[in-house]
């Protein structure tokens, strides 16, 4: 069977289930930014500027010539639209921490992307979806309702979102406290969540995933460094071409996934494609994370030793 005829198992109640992680998610990220955030893009707005002409124009321009170039299958290829389509994904912030990059840059674009994602993911969806040779027959065929799939967005990233930078600015000491819990409970909460729905449709997975890994794998791969690129070319310094990195190279998979079985029925590709991103983005993310920070631990004890090496010359 064709992977863009596969239909995967998914219960009403495990998709209300999704929705709540997802908006948990949402609300987490919420909790972890002020006000003050949106105000700091209007003083230093270059790279605010860069990283959403990267993200909402960049990534989905080069993932669809990347699944062309590929030549997968249409549920492949809408898949992968769809992922790029997404706004970025909550553990940005802890990457870019990590690696030792501009974690208050990270916050404020996640905060401002996030927002501007509510209205402008149906559009990108609906237009690099319409574009694409053999992926708009699949968009044509479901009849996507752009107005429909803003107010699902809305309920489950929308609405989160607002109620937790309420609560941030309104209990700032109270969101501090709860919000690591609700990052990484819901967090934790998705991957067990998409492992289960890889789980209860194993056959599915296991017959097509080669093509999938390739894909996902290329396409992160490209989507972190068209982050760092931007950065580069944009003439940001180190710390905030990592959070860059980052908030390009991160996506809300889990949102996407949520989507597929929204409105594409679980069409087998497409979900594939979402859940197995959703795992392979948080494990590269730590790769690159990690390697990073120890080559900035590196370099620092190495400006160190230079930095001491004339006056202990001086003391001999």
């Amino acid at each position: 069977m064709n992977i863009d005829d596969v239909l995967l198992n998914f219960t009403p109640g495990a998709m209300t289930a999704l929705n709540l992680v997802l908006g948990l998610i949402m609300f987490g990220i919420a909790l972890d930014t002020k006000v003050s955030d949106f105000r700091a893009v209007l003083t230093a707005p270059k790279a605010m500027i860069i990283a959403l002409v990267a993200q909402i124009v960049l990534l989905p321009a080069v993932t669809f010539g990347l699944s062309l170039l590929l030549n997968v299958q249409a549920s492949i290829a809408l898949g992968m639209i769809l992922v790029a389509c997404c706004p970025p994904g909550n553990i940005s912030q802890v990457l870019t921490y990590r690696a030792r990059g501009n974690v208050a840059l990270s916050v404020s674009m996640t905060a401002v992307a996030n927002v501007l994602y509510i209205f402008l993911m149906p559009i990108s969806i609906a237009f690099w979806g319409g574009l694409h040779p053999t992926a708009r027959e699949i968009v044509h065929a479901v009849s996507l309702n752009g107005w429909q799939m803003l107010l699902e967005i809305l309920l489950i990233i929308g609405l989160p979102f607002v109620a937790g930078l309420f609560i941030a600015n309104r209990w700032p000491r109270f969101a501090a406290r709860v919000q690591p819990w609700f990052r990484w409970g819901s967090l934790i909460a998705l991957l067990g969540f998409i492992i289960a729905a890889l789980a209860g449709n194993w056959a599915f997975f296991v017959a097509y995933v080669g093509v999938v890994l390739l894909a996902v794998f290329l396409h992160d791969a490209v989507a972190l460094a068209l982050g760092y690129g931007s950065a580069v070319i944009g003439g940001l310094g180190s710390r905030e071409r990592k959070a860059m990195t980052f908030e390009v190279g991160i996506r809300n998979a889990g949102l996407g996934l949520g989507l597929v079985f929204t409105f594409f029925g679980g069409l087998g590709g497409m979900a594939i494609v979402a859940g197995w991103w959703g795992i392979w983005d948080i494990i590269a993310g730590l790769i690159v994370a990690t390697l990073w920070a120890r080559r900035t631990r590196s370099k620092a004890s190495e400006d160190a030793l230079l930095e001491a090496a004339p006056t202990a010359g001086g003391v001999a």
